[in-house]
């Protein structure tokens, strides 16, 4: 079993935190801390839905990533338009999110999920899915507060996290570092009672076999629960209440 830099075990977390409100205008926004990674989100609600959206009553969301230019140890130029790594995690946010919600129930509308990473130390993508839904929560409830959107809006909670094969060992919640040197990298979104959203990776090198892909999920979808806590923590802080969008 390899040793951690920072000393945790193998199925820890790392300390998540949150500053709720951090922006006047949004629907719903916060800074999400997840080690030393933090994402600052916004929610913002948009009246319609997009054009090819041809369902009556529907409605959307979508989100958008980038990296802050000094995210990284060394400044990065910042992006113009979206490279195909940020297209492809603002895609997996966007459908992340959409699992969690009954588009039949938010009417003809748009949620706009704003994912700007202030700190990258690994896991910046779940962070922003973690944290992405608290934010979602946050934009329907003021909805649900002006009465434009009504119960069973939401489904539930969802949240994401990353785990890692090091030494032939799952590692959850890599660092960068971790990151960098893990012989297989996934992304998993989940619920707290272990519903599978989205799994995302790869083998950076030999094929993995499948029992050891078997061990990264249930190390993954074990810290849901965790995870969907702190959110509820988050919620309850900012004066949502989850039952009344889930009822």
């Amino acid at each position: 079993m390899p040793t951690r830099l920072d000393g945790r075990s193998s199925d820890t977390l790392r300390p998540t935190g949150y500053e709720l409100r951090v922006q006047k205008n949004p629907e719903g926004s916060l800074i999400y801390r997840s080690g030393e990674t933090a994402v600052l989100i916004s929610a913002s609600v948009s009246e319609g839905s997009p054009d090819w959206l041809r369902t009556p009553g529907h409605g959307w969301l979508t989100a958008e990533y980038a990296m802050h230019p000094r995210a990284n140890p060394h400044r990065q130029r910042r992006e113009r338009k979206p490279g195909g790594r940020s297209s492809e995690i603002q895609r997996l946010i966007g459908r992340s999110l959409r699992a969690c919600l009954a588009l039949d129930k938010l009417g003809e509308r748009t949620i706009h999920i704003d994912c700007d990473v202030l700190d990258a130390d690994g896991g910046t993508r779940t962070a922003s899915i973690t944290g992405g839904f608290i934010a979602t929560a946050m934009a329907l409830s003021n909805l649900q507060s002006r009465g434009l959107v009504i119960p069973g809006v939401l489904r539930e909670p969802i949240a994401a996290i990353s785990v890692g094969l090091l030494e032939g060992s799952p590692m959850l919640d890599l660092c960068y570092t971790e990151d960098r040197d893990a012989e297989v990298d996934l992304n998993v979104v989940g619920t707290a009672g272990g519903d599978v959203v989205e799994v995302q990776g790869t083998a950076e090198g030999a094929p993995m076999p499948r029992a050891k892909l078997d061990a990264m999920l249930d190390v993954a979808l074990g810290s849901m629960k965790d995870l969907v806590e702190g959110q509820k923590r988050a919620l309850e802080e900012a004066g949502v209440d989850l039952g009344r969008l889930m009822a």
